[in-house]
């Protein structure tokens, strides 16, 4: 009794402490224990360390550390190991380093990570140019962003066996870099999405013919959960004009989710979910429902959402108990597409509705926590955190 009671105050003080980091607010800390019954000893625990601990330095929320990110993919999008090639071999030829299978995208541990690392470097020169970042990123890009290495990958895509090649997540954020570069007005974007294209033309086509043969949803919370993957993909039809995908992701959307109804959110999350399924769908679906449509379909899909404005045991921020093991810090990732998918569900109910205020409570509480655990002690999820939090904090969903 007295270890699993030690055992239970441990995993209190380790949860408040880690959803609070960062903040340096003492009232953080009551905000968390007031919400919590039972549990005296580890609350007065931790807000006495609270009190007694050194000031933290004022927080700005609202500002983006554009460089820090930067760094994060400047020191991966080059570094060719460690590699996780999800790769299939059709002879002895195909036996050969990542930077000779993709010499575009073979850094940052994986091809996806690596593609949306230089999507990450794209989007902060666009919005930061004159950021201290700026020319490496420019450089970074030009280097891996030609032609000839285009060809490279446009062979590698289509070589037997690899029709379904980083279908549909790493090809979901390919097409969001190329998003990237069509809406940036600078002539190295234009000459780098020229360079695209063909490889460009080649994912949007292997989606085209994926989609009418997938007759269920993939409702998983790591890479082949589908949600996401459309969101990302929806976005990026509207800025190419292409109005065929446009139309084949309406049609499966309301095909796979018009219909649900009471997403077990509780279940949520598993031990290595970097996506919610169920905020996924959600976040998917406000981008083609109207307001009114949509807020009544979120009612029927999840009706647990706080109407009094407190997310207090609804939605509570995951906790990683080992941010040096690859899988088990997919749970950083997680709180932080959990707030960008909680702002874009909030943002598209009427200004009226009552789930509004615990949504957005519930999205400022996973991006506390997510931003707070975006650094690079551990390459883990050095390689790919910086993406996700780009993404929340430039708005890349909302916009």
């Amino acid at each position: 009794m007295r270890l699993a009671a030690a055992t239970s105050t441990f995993r209190l003080v380790f949860r408040i402490t880690r959803s609070i980091r960062g903040s340096g607010t003492l009232s953080g800390m009551v905000r968390h224990c007031s919400a919590r019954r039972g549990t005296s000893f580890g609350c007065l625990l931790v807000v006495t360390l609270g009190v007694f601990a050194p000031p933290a330095a004022a927080s700005q929320p609202d500002a983006v550390p554009v460089d820090r990110f930067a760094r994060l993919a400047l020191d991966c999008v080059h570094r060719e190991y460690p590699n996780k090639i999800a790769h299939v071999l059709n002879g002895d030829e195909d036996v050969r380093p990542p930077r000779e299978l993709t010499p575009a995208f073979y850094g940052c541990f994986d091809w996806h990570s690596s593609v949306h690392a230089h999507w990450l470097l794209a989007r902060l020169v666009r919005f930061y140019p004159d950021a201290d970042s700026a020319g490496s990123a420019r450089a970074a890009l030009a280097r891996s962003l030609t032609r000839a290495n285009i060809v490279a990958e446009v062979q590698y895509f289509q070589a037997p066996g690899r029709a379904g090649f980083e279908r549909p997540y790493g090809v979901a954020w390919l097409l969001q870099l190329t998003a990237e570069l069509r809406e940036w007005d600078d002539p190295d974007a234009r000459r780098w999405q020229a360079a695209l294209a063909p490889l460009e033309t080649v994912a949007a086509l292997q989606i085209k013919e994926w989609l009418p043969k997938l007759t269920h949803p993939i409702r998983v919370g790591e890479h082949s959960q589908t949600a996401f993957a459309f969101g990302l993909i929806l976005d990026w039809a509207h800025v190419a004009g292409d109005t065929e995908m446009v139309e084949l992701l309406d049609t499966r959307i309301a095909d796979y989710y018009a219909e649900d109804r009471e997403c077990p959110l509780g279940y949520e999350p598993s031990g290595h979910d970097f996506l919610s399924p169920c905020l996924g769908e959600a976040d998917l679906v406000r981008r083609v429902r109207r307001t009114a449509g949509f807020a009544d379909w979120l009612r029927e899909l999840l009706p647990g959402i706080p109407e009094d404005g407190d997310p207090a045991g609804w939605l509570e921020p995951a906790v990683v108990s080992d941010a040096s093991d690859g899988k088990l810090v997919h749970l950083d990732g997680l709180n932080l597409s959990r707030a960008w998918m909680l702002e874009g569900i909030a943002g598209a109910l009427p200004g009226a509705d009552p789930r509004r205020p615990a949504l957005r409570a519930a999205a400022r509480e996973h991006r506390e926590a997510g931003l707070a655990a975006v650094a690079d002690e551990h390459y883990e999820g050095g390689h790919w955190l910086g993406s996700f939090a780009t993404y929340l904090v430039t708005e890349r969903g909302l916009k």
